[in-house]
């Protein structure tokens, strides 16, 4: 196949028709994915490719959906789950955190749970707080959990193609504001292997460690502190585990400075990892304390307006890199 020019809900639909065509073993399970294909229409045309035998309706049971992809991962399938939020995990979290994960380890290995679990996360639709969190720091706390968040639409197809190999558990966060953006997907070049963070624009002064759509966020602050006089360093993590914290190490003690950016509150969040790490090992390298730039400690608005203030900004990222940086305040915060 090709290049072509996508969206990302498309890349995730052909990443798993391809997987389906090659390996039969592979099903979808989950709420509304066959009829009505999918909440936000990822599986939408694949019941008629594949039939109800392999993507299969289910009720609105969350904890019955992931329980069933477990015994049937367990039992030589290889299921793709989808759970319609991100919100809802807590219903199934002894299924994934005590059997998924723990599973191949506690039995040395004779069995495993090559399952994806497919979750949307983030805000951007004005959801409200039962349906907009980010909480992929559950999943990461986890030994035995894989925990994959793309951005870009290639890496839509190639990380969740990567999944579907992948002989763990795999948590796969689809962030709901990306299902519309589009951009390149070549099916032969991914943009980086599984667990390997990509650097998304060199930079020289500040580094920059973030994932899922807050990578675009990144980006435009980067263009925008460029006429400024700031060189921001973009990595895209893509996995939270496994984790390619070499990449980011190596680029902070070049740049000497570091801001990590989430879309999750602040509290406890992933950030912490990130920036854990880098006060660790980049210490000596370092210019200025790490900045960690996250969601507010609050329960996502259902207003648009506080919604995106209660997130990172462009905006946001920018003037603190400013700060950071030259130590001023930036014009347009005048």
């Amino acid at each position: 196949m090709a290049a072509v020019e996508t969206t990302y809900r498309e890349a995730l639909r052909q990443a798993l028709i391809d997987a389906m065509n090659e390996d039969p073993s592979v099903f979808v399970m989950g709420e509304e994915v066959g009829l009505y294909g999918g909440a936000y229409g990822v599986t939408k045309g694949l019941l008629g490719l594949f039939g109800e035998h392999r993507v299969i309706d289910t009720p609105i049971a969350e904890a019955g959906i992931v329980g069933a992809a477990i015994g049937a991962a367990m039992t030589g399938s290889r299921p793709v789950a989808e759970l319609m939020y991100i919100d809802f995990a807590g219903l199934t979290m002894d299924q994934v955190a005590n059997q998924a994960a723990k599973s191949r380890y506690m039995f040395g290995g004779q069995i495993g749970v090559p399952m994806v679990l497919r979750m949307q996360g983030g805000t951007g639709r004005s959801a409200a707080a039962q349906h907009s969190q980010s909480l992929e720091a559950w999943f990461t706390h986890v030994p035995g959990l894989r925990v994959a968040m793309p951005a870009t639409v290639n890496d839509a197809y190639h990380l969740l193609r990567m999944a579907l190999r992948c002989p763990d558990p795999v948590i796969f966060i689809e962030h709901k504001g990306l299902y519309v953006k589009k951009g390149g997907m070549d099916p032969e070049k991914p943009d980086g292997g599984w667990g390997q963070c990509v650097v998304r624009r060199e930079g020289a002064d500040v580094t920059i460690v973030t994932y899922s759509r807050m990578v675009f966020e990144a980006l435009a602050a980067a263009e925008a502190l460029a006429p400024h006089g700031v060189s921001a360093e973009v990595i895209d993590i893509r996995c939270l585990n496994p984790l390619d914290d070499e990449t980011f190490i190596r680029s902070v003690m070049k740049t000497g400075r570091a801001m990590v950016v989430t879309e999750a509150v602040m509290t406890s969040g992933f950030a912490a990892e990130l920036s854990a790490r880098i006060s660790e090992r980049c210490f000596d390298y370092l210019e200025e304390p790490v900045v960690r730039i996250a969601g507010e400690d609050i329960p996502i608005p259902v207003s648009p307006a506080l919604e995106r203030g209660a997130v990172p900004s462009a905006e946001l990222i920018a003037e603190a890199g400013l700060w950071l940086v030259k130590r001023i305040a930036p014009p347009w915060a005048a």
